[in-house]
């Protein structure tokens, strides 16, 4: 899985994931973790629903957020809306600006087996091989839906839309990346 470092005095990931989402609107906890299913989170982002209740607990610990109304206080911590404060908008900006959001090449796992795959049984790796073809395929589809889906919601232009496109283009390649590496395979001796 992809990781972002944290660097010193600045917010992790999922901060930035839930200080952005809060920024569009104010939400509690298992509202803010359903948007981010609902968006598919995990294709865009490694975090996890205790990372984001660690995140609320640690952004409103920070004065980043701040519950949207007391009234709720009484429905208890899991259901108080929060939004962000001043501070969390200026920290959200500028871990925003960060340049390590540009200059990092996360591996996904099967290049990392791609690399060491010449220790591989022929067999194994054949087996591999068509497993992430099966993978791109279905993700391939996943996405063609995910876009139409994004388009009627929003538009063709939108981010999310912008996004689903690279991420269709880059499994287009992939595929046919893996022809050449089944052209190229031979068997070992």
């Amino acid at each position: 899985m992809w990781f972002m470092p944290k660097p010193a005095d600045t917010l992790t990931l999922a901060d930035v994931v839930v200080l952005a989402m809060l920024a569009e609107r104010a939400m509690h906890g298992y509202e803010l973790w359903a948007e981010l299913e609902r968006r598919q989170v995990r294709d865009w982002a490694a975090i996890s629903r205790p990372q984001v209740y660690y995140s609320l607990k640690k952004l409103d610990a920070e004065r980043h957020i701040e519950p949207e109304r007391r009234a709720a206080d009484s429905l208890g911590p899991e259901r108080r809306s929060y939004r962000p404060t001043a501070r969390g908008r200026r920290a959200l900006a500028d871990a925003l600006a960060r340049d390590d959001w540009a200059t990092q090449r996360p591996p996904p796992p099967f290049h990392t087996w791609m690399v060491l795959s010449w220790q591989a049984r022929p067999d194994d790796a054949a087996a591999q091989i068509a497993r992430r073809r099966a993978f791109l395929e279905q993700e391939l589809e996943n996405e063609r839906i995910a876009l139409t889906s994004i388009i009627e919601e929003t538009s063709s232009s939108s981010d999310a839309a912008m996004m689903v496109r690279l991420a269709i283009r880059l499994f287009e390649t992939e595929l046919e990346w893996l022809d050449e590496v089944q052209r190229r395979h031979r068997p070992a001796p």
